[in-house]
């Protein structure tokens, strides 16, 4: 089977918010708490920098975004975010999607890559990020509230994009 990354249609849509919903439903890894809508996720996806989504013979299986982490004198800083389907997670998809958005960052003129909030407990997505070349920072204690009710500290992570090739 072949997986690669590509930018979003508005047909992957329904694909997508189901996706980002488990990750959110799941409560370990993003920091949202209510489901995307069809219309929410029209929305949402669009607004981004870059989506993009990992396609297994039209099928998605992944996806990320790719937008500022913040704006003016820092807006030159990327923030990517990565879902993949429960169903289809150990298949090196979240690898995939990491390096396909750290070589988007780049193109759309980004100079660093930064995650805001890992959590500790995600510890394939911290193992991915350090095999990848990330920097990690923190922790930032208890930073993360839990679907059940407990916290977990958070890590900032960040690479610094080189313009002619990252």
């Amino acid at each position: 089977m072949s997986i690669f990354i590509r930018e979003y249609q508005e047909n992957d849509l329904e694909q997508m918010r189901k996706i980002w919903n488990q990750v959110v439903d799941e409560g370990v890894a993003f920091p949202q708490e209510n489901q995307l809508t069809l219309p929410d996720a029209e929305e949402f996806f669009a607004e981004q920098t870059f989506t993009g989504v990992a396609d297994e013979e039209g099928v998605i299986v992944g996806l990320y975004i790719l937008h500022p982490n913040n704006v003016g004198r820092c807006g030159h800083i990327g923030n990517s975010s990565y879902a993949v389907d429960n169903q289809q997670r150990g298949k090196k998809i979240g690898q995939k999607l990491v390096e396909a958005s750290i070589e988007q960052a780049a193109k759309e003129g980004f100079r660093i890559l930064q995650f805001n909030a890992v959590v500790a407990t995600n510890t394939g997505a911290i193992h991915l990020y350090q095999k990848l070349g990330f920097t990690q920072l923190g922790p930032i204690p208890e930073g993360f509230r839990l679907k059940d009710g407990h916290y977990a500290d958070i890590y900032p992570f960040y690479l610094t994009l080189d313009q002619a090739g990252h």
